[in-house]
């Protein structure tokens, strides 16, 4: 199945192609997305751990659907990449580990972190004792996949990480 999607025309042509809307864009989004996603959830992560503190946590909640958006980037942007050399990615034990790291993240995104925030709004911004352990755990986890990912241009289907 891998080699079907690999040898599909439009991951041809985003491989191979000349092209600026090939490749390059698709790196782009990519990168465009994980901006968005990992930026904005570490200033979150941030003032969860105390920084910036007259930012009310309120506030943050608006960040959300801009953190999902990135969410989404990224996945059709990834989807897009890994189609283009999927029989050699999917052998790459660090793009597992980063996929690992992406689910950790989106965990925090999606459900402990909305919940950490929800409780402090209704106690007055008072964050609760877990609220510093969801966010090194994310800021862990958005790490640890932005590290994976970049790695997977420099070890190859054999290498061990």
């Amino acid at each position: 199945m891998l080699e079907l999607l690999e040898a599909s025309a439009f991951a041809s042509w985003v491989r191979e192609s000349d092209s600026v809307w090939a490749y390059p864009t698709v790196l782009f989004l990519h990168t465009l997305g994980l901006a968005f996603l990992v930026g904005l959830n570490t200033a979150v992560d941030l003032r969860l751990l105390g920084v910036a503190r007259s930012w009310p946590l309120a506030s943050v909640v608006r960040f959300m659907p801009v953190m999902w958006a990135g969410f989404w980037i990224n996945a059709l942007s990834g989807a897009v990449l890994l189609a283009a050399d999927a029989t050699t990615k999917t052998m790459m034990p660090v793009f597992w580990v980063k996929l690992a790291f992406v689910a950790v993240g989106m965990m925090h995104m999606a459900w402990l972190k909305p919940a950490v925030i929800r409780v402090a709004v209704s106690a007055g911004d008072r964050l609760p004792p877990h609220a510093r352990l969801v966010a090194a755990g994310s800021l862990l986890a958005w790490t640890g996949a932005t590290v994976a990912g970049r790695l997977m241009a420099y070890l190859g289907p054999g290498s061990t990480f």
